[in-house]
């Protein structure tokens, strides 16, 4: 593994690139998941194509890198999160192909892509979403734990992550909400459970990797909540604001579905400060890792300005 990445430094450069970095990691992701997933010939090679072509079709893998920052921040070696930083993408793009499902969001369009069940079938669709979760625990099982943190430790958290307490019940909790007038305590709920509890999922295990201590594993958790909440945020407000062609899929699909969004209960402005103080409170809960978080208080400023 420590070929994939052996020009990292984990030391991050004083003169940070956010570019450099994104550019850096997303390629060692790509080696890395390329190795770690069958073939697209391997039989039935049906379900091995549909994985890789939503797995490998152009994501930002943000996941990953936060992953991959949260351990440079604590002074660990990145190729040790490695394997975790694939196991989260895994279980993101397995939730952004069910999502996509006429069942669910009914999208045609992902990443500027047909989605994964307009090129091979509902049903391969929801196989592929299923083979995905699956090979995130494989992958993820590969870890070989730390002193502070146990190989269950780490299934654990994954599994917390994309469960029904958290991943899950997102989804449900926005499949229910949908067409019903709900709070904005009600939306917070939907949001920290769809989109932050995975994000805060990548930079623990990140840590983890790192054997970070307990007090670096709050901070990462602290930014980790905050970054994902942000991100969804802004995710609502591009849903109102870019065309299908800025974002990659189709726009407007939450106002179409009735869905309650932050910009619709809280109106645009208040949408983008709540956003910008949420970033905030982020970049606050990195003070205590003295300028080593550089990565991802650069990856914070990002999503927070993010125009897809």
């Amino acid at each position: 593994m420590s070929a994939a990445i052996k020009n990292l430094d984990s030391r991050l450069p004083k003169a940070f690139s956010l570019p450099d970095f994104l550019a850096t990691r997303t390629a060692a992701v790509n080696g890395a998941l390329d190795r770690f997933l069958p073939t697209a010939t391997a039989k039935p090679a049906t379900i091995h194509r549909a994985m890789r072509y939503s797995l490998f079709a152009g994501g930002k893998r943000i996941r990953p890198a936060l992953c991959l920052a949260a351990a440079a921040a604590c002074g660990g070696d990145e190729t040790a999160a490695l394997p975790l930083a694939c196991a989260v993408e895994c279980v993101h793009t397995y939730s952004l192909v069910h999502d996509d499902l006429p069942a669910m969001d009914d999208d045609d369009y992902r990443r500027g892509k047909l989605t994964n069940h307009k090129v091979f079938g509902e049903g391969i669709a929801v196989l592929a979403g299923d083979a995905l979760l699956t090979q995130a625990f494989e992958i993820a099982a590969r870890s070989q734990g730390w002193p502070r943190y146990s190989h269950q430790t780490i299934i654990l958290e994954l599994a917390r992550a994309a469960g029904s307490l958290q991943l899950i019940a997102g989804q449900v909790a926005d499949l229910e909400g949908e067409g019903k007038r709900i709070s904005a305590r009600q939306l917070r709920y939907i949001h920290e459970r769809k989109t932050s509890a995975l994000l805060c999922c990548c930079v623990r295990l990140g840590g983890m990797s790192a054997n970070c201590t307990p007090a670096q594993l709050k901070a990462l958790s602290d930014f980790g909540y905050n970054v994902g909440l942000a991100f969804q945020v802004i995710d609502d407000i591009l849903d109102v604001t870019q065309t299908s062609e800025q974002l990659g899929k189709t726009a407007g699909k939450d106002t179409q579905a009735q869905k309650a969004t932050y910009p619709s209960i809280l109106g645009l402005e208040r949408s983008r400060k709540i956003a910008g103080q949420l970033t905030q409170r982020a970049f606050n809960s990195l003070k205590g890792f003295r300028g080593k978080a550089v990565a991802l208080e650069a990856l914070a400023e990002f999503l927070l300005r993010r125009d897809r």
